[in-house]
């Protein structure tokens, strides 16, 4: 974080480089997912990220978020493949999303849960290829998903997303082609934030 460019010894007025602003952005994108921050807490503080002129501005921006916040313990890759034929695959709880998914699915169910994911980039590709399936994908406020580009074969789509007007934590992009099944955006169960473990 910031604060640890200041504790290595750097001036707060040192310039600030693109990878500093950066790192700030991913904590803070990192501490909205975690409910440490409002949606637009996250959208005033990620302008003021990339902005900053110093170190010491950026500092600012996460003095009053805990120690390891945004520190990922899983690198987030930059490929993962999903491969499947007549059974289901899910991703939930605290899974970390990568830039690109590759999902390949025959007679299965496909189900990226964002609401409890890590987010660490602000962008996801998924390459598409089902047939007979469904791929499901329920979002939390901030997850903008585009089907657009998606070829639909006997196929359909149904989206309920977030208001239009939520800060956008993440931009999902889905090419490539559905057979005969469905895509569902929804939003998630839980609604925005982590899942709090019982006192």
């Amino acid at each position: 974080m910031a604060g640890d460019l200041l504790r290595t010894g750097a001036s707060p007025e040192v310039r600030a480089s693109h990878a500093d602003r950066d790192r700030i952005a991913d904590v803070l994108r990192v501490a909205a997912g975690d409910g440490r921050l409002t949606l637009a807490e996250l959208d005033e503080r990620l302008e003021a990220a990339l902005s900053a002129r110093t170190v010491g501005e950026l500092a600012v921006l996460t003095a009053d978020l805990p120690e390891g916040v945004g520190e990922t313990p899983v690198e987030a890759q930059e490929v993962v493949r999903i491969e499947q034929e007549g059974s289901s695959t899910r991703r939930g709880e605290r899974w970390v999303v990568p830039r690109r998914l590759e999902v390949r699915s025959a007679w299965g169910e496909v189900t990226l849960d964002f609401t409890d994911a890590v987010i660490t980039r602000d962008t996801l590709h998924i390459d598409l290829d089902m047939r007979a399936g469904a791929l499901k994908l329920p979002t939390r406020p901030g997850i903008v998903v585009d089907a657009g580009a998606l070829v639909t074969n006997y196929s359909q789509i149904k989206a309920r997303g977030a208001p239009a007007d939520a800060p956008v934590l993440l931009r999902v992009r889905i090419t490539g082609e559905i057979d005969y099944g469905q895509v569902v955006v929804r939003p998630g169960r839980r609604g925005f934030g982590r899942r709090r473990p019982p006192a």
